[in-house]
């Protein structure tokens, strides 16, 4: 550092070398009692400086106020002072005037509660013309407020030789002012009366002399303030002994450092108890001590506290008889100190320096600087450097003046300042100067460094006593910072400290011993990005050092790249995110004014000359415990009896517990006698029952929660007052004076009023009910309340209700209601219904009005405050008396749920624990005494929403049927899903043990259910997980589920649809179903299995030979369908055609293709569908309607469409359709048919017709064709998936592998049939004269098959009697024995076949 001054000084050596003055050294060239050069270019420095500061003053109104300031300079200085930070105008003012010795005079200081001139913080600043400025530290002016006691004495007695104390209690700043009176005469203070500093008088070793009266006097200025006069009697000692009790104790004190510390302690008893202290366990001496002295018989006074005086002191009172203790801490504060101050400074321009300022201080100070009386504000050239070092880069002219160092803390301030001075470079002496150097360039550049090189000037070839100066800056800075060479004749510098990627100019200039020379022309680098950063700093450990500072140490980089310059310590507290940091030269750090009790993270990032480098790791600490900084919530009192109070609070807020809650302190006085306080200390519990008090008396009460490290701040006083007798309770309770009956269609709310005699104990109320007689069920509720609704009942059913009281003897005489439940189809607000009870009018002798104004305030996904108003209180809401409010609240979901309840004595309640994302209602009634109101008006609030906290549930995986290579996933919503899914999902990979960063994701948009997954590889197991997510983020994923795809793609091997059960949660066995039977040959040998040829050609023969039977049978159906259409149905179905236009099947004949074969009416087998255990409302079955009414209408357009798409195969599935219309499907019952090849799959979409038709003309038309469907081609994706949504399905369980049904055509009485188009509808519209039929869903048959048919989807079949019924009203039906004859013919040819193939 030396020889760094010394080369930023060689600059200014030639000057002394001139005058034939010693080189001076670097000390010397920063401060010293001479100046380092002489001359006529030399100043020396001036000592400016303030005799006397202005101090803190505590004044009273209307009182004059001096604030002091001199300051010296050889100069007189002009004087100025700032209030506020504002320069005060003291021309003008007639109350302040400057004195001639700088001080300000304040005459007759003005104060009100709301002007307050003169109160505040005053600085003087002293001023000498083209020499600078100083300020003063800072000092506080605080105005007493007015006169007024928080207490006042109380008549008291105490035993002659105990220890007394008589309250005055005033403001802090009031205390000094107040004297005490015996008898109206100023009481003498000495070691045994004492005034303690809040102004309570200390009576010790009391004697006859010491009875009288007393009172305390408030002398702030004007007319004195007297307090109440209350009566001290000095009684006799007492025959028996008197237990210890402390009527006083000592409380913790943070006092600074020379200011006197007192510890009250006051002990009662008899014998006279001894008292004395000890200091963190050691005994304290106070006899003939200067610092330590007792003061009232054994309060404790400390003088001129010091930081060695920090402990823990107790005081034990011993009468011999027992011992008794109370401690209290002492902390000290102290003012900032200066152990190093700022020295004055000669420097030239370009130049940088560096002010020094060391501070210490408790709390730890904070320094800013100030130049000529102004704040400096840091910048790229004044930096803050070592904590509190002031470092200003490239001097200019504009530098000079003086710099203070000005520290401060919470206790005070202090400033030190030194003086700089800006040398003007001598003029040159006669002599030759040098030109300027010759090809300047950078040699080396790198991030934060450059090396310069030139030549010597053409005047000095050889140049060996030529020193040079380089000159530099950003581009576009006019302040120059200079770095000389370290030794003549040096033609080389390095310039450091230099921003990366930044361009610098630079110029360089040569001195021989005439002075400088020529500058050479100005060359402009840029620096390189940053490279070569320092490593992470190993082996950061971090502690907690107190409550509110944790120390982290760490030590240097293995891999520093270069010397570390600092370290930046990176802290958060965790659950946060906001990281703050603080520069560190050394190796460790203490971070203090952090919270209590709280985790904090930490890190290190190492400093070089590239720049930061590589952050370790968080370390992790919690700060230490303390004691609790809030009082506990919701003090809450309940009179059990005559003698005893319970109890009922909760802990305070989240985040000022400073530590483990380890119990509760309850204080608890008459309030008849507030200085009586009786302390009992409890556990954990929220709870606690006071006994042992007088009857009809007044109690307050209140509590502190406590730590391992003390007790924290206690609730406000809280009242109550016992019974005046107990209640009986020897007998059982009387009658209830009233009992009422609300029924309605599920449930009856019953109220009532208690008993007329309340002097006898009600513990609770029974409740019986039941049809007819009330001893079925029996419910017991509270004593408190005063309605209950029985749920779960049936409707129009006669309920008889009794309502009995009880207490620990019995149950007492019942009353008794019955009511009649409203029917199902009542939804009147009727109020009563009650058979033979009369109402009468409920007898309240003097009811409490309910509270009014309910409101719920939605806090959190788990808080909401409840507020409200309480008209019998003042308008001011202000509650006096020992009334409390009971709470209570609900969810409707499950709706059997019961209230809960809380008690409050505040006109709010925060209610936690709440489930996210639900509705609940809160009501709030009000008690005092023996007395409640009834409930109030409802208030509803929805909590907030949370991330999901459950995955989706029940997750399966099936496979697309005829796609092996698709699947479909079937999920259900989480369990706790807090709030509206917005989205799933899906998650898949072949090896379940992956990251699952490496899993394939595929998002669900919306609240689907469902989602269809392709071009998955064949004979390859999958793993399948599900994530939902709301508006608030993404819950849990579900466990994996395994599933195979198919070995095979073939068209004659149908794959497994349901996931493998050896793996993964949700996973179900394959359901093979009873009615299972192996396919045929061929069809389970595993995929590219050999195949004979003569199996090949059989199979060939087989499958012509089934072809040419079918086309054969359905050519003899189609015949004989036509012969039995009569002529009648020729004309109508000729007029159809006329009026739809059916020449739009021109052209399309060719392509139509027959319908599938009959379904066998004795062999269709009903089932009941399959429902899931937790059903949807997104995913629900398709309803099944109970009658004709319920199927939505289908028009003559619907019928068309019907007809058309009978009329033609679907062929694959569109792969628009898949994602959503297949994941429905899975969920419905389906009709199977299990063919190899893939059949056509027939679907009903239900159109509702635009314009109404009258009867006549809307007969359904077989010939209707839709306009969008001219080509007779499939419907398109969109309307088979509303087709889906609106139509139930059915499934088929064939007897034969074969053999396929399918549900006869059954059209509408006297509607047209064209036998030129053999297909018919499933179900047309019924006319509206036909009796209504209930329409049944065949189900045959489940998902899980090894083999599974295809799904089509088909209305649901009428069962077999309303078929018939159909059948005979329908002209165009067959008669029974006609269709048995062909059925069994069919099933003849099919029986020779099956016989070929076995064969």
């Amino acid at each position: 550092m030396a020889a760094g001054r010394a080369r930023r000084l060689l600059g200014s050596l030639w000057l002394a070398l001139l005058l034939g003055q010693p080189q001076p050294s670097a000390a010397a060239a920063r401060s010293g009692p001479r100046s380092p050069l002489t001359g006529s270019v030399v100043r020396t420095f001036t000592p400016f400086y303030f005799l006397v500061e202005p101090m803190d003053i505590l004044s009273v109104r209307g009182a004059s106020v001096i604030m002091n300031c001199s300051a010296y300079c050889e100069t007189p200085p002009k004087i100025e002072w700032k209030k506020d930070g504002t320069l005060l105008n003291l021309v003008s003012d007639d109350r302040r005037q400057l004195l001639p010795d700088g001080s300000l005079l304040i005459n007759s200081v003005v104060h009100s509660k709301h002007n307050k001139p003169d109160e505040g913080y005053y600085q003087c600043v002293a001023t000498v013309e083209s020499l600078g400025s100083i300020v003063s530290r800072t000092a506080k002016l605080t105005v007493a407020g007015l006169p007024r006691f928080t207490s006042q004495p109380e008549l008291s007695s105490v035993y002659k030789g105990n220890s007394a104390i008589l309250n005055c209690e005033v403001n802090v700043d009031l205390a000094p002012f107040v004297r005490w009176e015996q008898d109206r005469q100023p009481l003498l203070l000495d070691d045994r009366v004492f005034k303690l500093p809040s102004g309570a008088l200390l009576v010790g070793n009391a004697t006859d002399t010491d009875g009288g009266s007393y009172r305390c006097v408030i002398e702030s200025g004007g007319t004195p303030k007297y307090s109440e006069e209350a009566e001290l009697k000095i009684l006799p000692d007492p025959e028996e002994p008197q237990s210890l009790v402390f009527m006083r104790q000592p409380s913790s004190l943070t006092k600074v450092t020379g200011q006197n510390a007192v510890f009250p302690c006051v002990a009662g008893g008899f014998p006279t108890p001894y008292v004395r202290w000890t200091r963190n366990g050691e005994e304290l001496i106070t006899e003939d001590s200067e610092r330590f002295a007792l003061r009232g018989g054994g309060s404790l006074l400390i003088r001129d506290v010091t930081e060695e005086d920090v402990g823990t002191y107790t005081c034990i009172a011993d009468n011999e008889n027992e011992t008794i203790e109370a401690q209290a801490e002492l902390a000290v504060q102290v003012p900032p100190e200066f152990l190093k101050r700022p020295a004055n400074i000669y420097a030239h321009e370009s130049m940088d320096i560096v002010f020094e300022c060391e501070v210490t201080g408790k709390p730890a100070p904070t320094v800013k600087w100030v130049k000529n009386g102004d704040v400096v504000i840091p910048s790229d050239y004044f930096k803050i450097v070592k904590e509190h070092n002031l470092q200003v880069l490239g001097l200019v002219k504009s530098d000079e003046g003086f710099y203070q160092c000005i520290a401060e803390n919470d206790v005070g301030n202090a400033q030190a300042g030194a003086q700089l001075i800006i040398l003007d470079l001598a003029p040159a002496t006669t002599g030759p100067l040098p030109t300027a150097p010759r090809d300047v360039v950078a040699t080396l550049v790198s991030t934060r460094f450059i090396r310069l090189t030139w030549r010597t000037p053409v005047s000095d070839p050889q140049g060996d006593n030529l020193t040079y100066s380089i000159f530099y800056t950003k581009e576009g800075i006019n302040r120059e910072r200079v770095e000389n060479t370290s030794r003549p004749g040096e033609t080389q510098v390095m310039i450091q400290n230099l921003m990366p990627e930044t361009v610098y100019v630079f110029r360089v200039v040569a001195q021989n011993k005439h002075g400088h020379g020529e500058s050479s022309a100005p060359l402009k680098v840029a620096t390189q990005p940053e490279v070569q950063l320092p490593g992470p700093a190993p082996n950061i450990r971090a502690y907690a050092s107190s409550p509110t500072s944790v120390t982290v140490t760490w030590e240097t980089p293995l891999s520093g790249n270069g010397e570390i310059q600092n370290y930046k310590l990176y802290y958060m507290e965790k659950g946060q995110d906001s990281e703050q940091d603080v520069d560190v030269a050394g190796l460790s750090y203490t971070i203090t004014g952090l919270k209590k009790y709280t985790e904090y993270s930490f890190r290190v990032v190492a400093y070089n000359k590239h720049g930061p480098g590589v952050s370790t790791q968080d370390v992790v600490v919690r700060t230490l415990s303390d004691v609790p900084s809030a009082a506990p919530q919701n003090l809450t009192l309940e009179v059990r009896n005559s003698k005893s109070i319970m109890l009922h609070w909760q802990p305070p807020p989240a985040g000022t517990h400073s530590g483990q809650i380890t119990g509760y302190k309850i204080r608890y006085r008459k309030v008849s006698r507030k200085s009586d306080v009786t302390e009992s200390v409890g556990g954990t519990q929220l709870f606690q029952l006071i006994e042992g008090l007088e009857r009809g008396t007044e109690y307050n009460f209140r509590i502190a929660a406590m730590t391992v490290n003390g007790t924290g701040p206690a609730t406000d006083w809280v009242s109550a007052e016992t019974f005046e007798s107990d209640l009986d309770e020897s007998r059982v309770p009387e009658v209830p004076s009233s009992l009422h009956v609300r029924p309605l269609v599920t449930s009856i709310v019953v109220s009532w009023t208690p008993p007329e005699n309340q002097n006898i104990v009600v513990r609770g109320y029974a409740i019986g009910y039941g049809i007819g007689s009330p001893h079925a069920q029996t419910i017991k509720v509270d004593y408190k309340q005063r309605y209950y609704t029985i749920e779960n009942l049936d409707p129009s059913s006669h309920y008889v209700i009794t309502l009995k009281a009880f207490n620990n003897v019995g149950e007492g005489i019942p009353l008794y209601e019955s009511a009649v439940t409203r029917p199902h189809s009542d939804t009147s607000e009727v109020d009563l219904f009650v058979i033979n009870a009369p109402y009468t009018p409920v007898p309240d002798p003097s009811p409490m009005m309910p509270p009014v104004g309910v409101q719920a305030s939605i806090l959190s996904h788990d808080t909401i405050r409840i507020t409200w108003a309480d008209n019998s209180l003042p308008k001011n809401q202000k509650i006096t008396d020992a009334r409390y409010y009971t709470v209570r609240w609900k969810t409707n979901i499950p709706a059997n749920t019961k209230y809960k309840t809380a008690n409050a004595t505040t006109l709010s309640y925060l209610v936690t624990g709440l489930k996210p994302n639900t509705l609940y209602e809160f009501s709030v009634m009000v008690t005092k005494g023996r007395r409640s109101s009834t409930w109030s008006m409802t208030a509803h609030g929805t909590t907030f929403e949370l991330v999901p906290t459950s995955p989706p549930k029940d997750v399966t995986v099936v496979s697309k049927e005829g796609k092996p290579r698709t699947i479909i996933v079937n999920w259900q919503p989480p369990s706790e899903a807090n709030g509206k899914i917005t989205g799933y999902i899906i998650y898949y990979s072949t090896d379940v043990n992956a990251e699952i960063h490496d899993w394939v994701i595929e998002p669900v948009v919306g609240n689907r259910l469902t989602h269809q997954i392709q071009e998955l590889t064949l004979d390859t197991p999958y793993y399948f997980k599900i994530q939902a997510r709301n508006s608030k983020g993404m819950g849990p994923m579900s466990e994996a589920v395994q599933f195979r795809t198919p070995k095979a793609e073939s068209s004659d091997k149908m794959p497994n649809d349901q996931a493998s059960g050896s793996a993964g949660k949700g996973s179900r066995p394959v359901d093979v179903g009873p009615d299972y039977k192996p396919p045929l040959s061929g069809s389970n040998s595993p995929h590219g299995s050999p195949t004979s040829p003569l199996d090949s050609n059989m199979l060939l023969v087989i499958i012509v030979s089934v072809g040419v039977i079918t086309i054969v049978i359905v050519v003899i159906v189609a015949v004989f369908c036509t012969r039995r259409t009569t002529s009648h149905q020729k004309k109508k179905r000729a007029a159809c055609k006329s009026v739809n236009g059916s020449h739009k099947y021109k052209g399309n004949s060719k392509d139509v293709k027959p319908p599938d074969l009959w379904i066998h009416h004795e062999r269709l087998e009903l089932k009941p569908i399959d429902k899931s255990p937790d059903p949807n409302p997104i995913m629900t079955d398709t309803p099944i309607p109970r009658n004709s009414q319920d199927i939505t209408p289908v028009d003559n357009s619907m019928d068309s469409n019907i007809h058309q798409r009978r009329n033609s195969y679907r062929g694959h599935e569109s792969e628009d359709s898949m994602s959503t219309l297949a994941g429905r499907r899975g969920m419905r019952p389906k009709m199977m048919m299990p063919f190899d090849s893939q059949p056509p799959q027939q679907s009903v979409r239900n159109t509702p017709s635009s314009d109404t038709m009258p009867a006549s003309s809307s007969q359904p038309c077989a010939d209707h064709q839709d306009p969008d469907s001219g080509s007779g081609a499939y419907l398109g994706s969109a309307q088979e998936e509303d087709a889906a949504q609106s139509l139930p399905t059915a499934h088929v369980r064939p007897s034969h592998p074969l053999k396929s049904f399918a549900v006869p055509a059954v059209p509408a009485a006297g509607s047209a049939y064209d036998p030129a188009l053999p297909s018919t509808p499933l179900l047309t519209q019924q006319a509206p004269s036909h009796p209504v039929h209930s329409v049944k869903t065949a189900s045959i048959g489940t998902l899980g098959r090894t083999r599974p048919p295809m799904p089509v989807v088909v209305p649901s079949a009428p069962d077999v009697q309303e078929t018939t019924r159909m059948l005979e009203d329908s002209e165009s039906s067959y008669e029974p024995d006609e269709l048995t004859k062909e059925m069994a013919h069919l099933e003849g040819l099919m029986k020779d076949l099956n016989a070929i193939t076995t064969a």
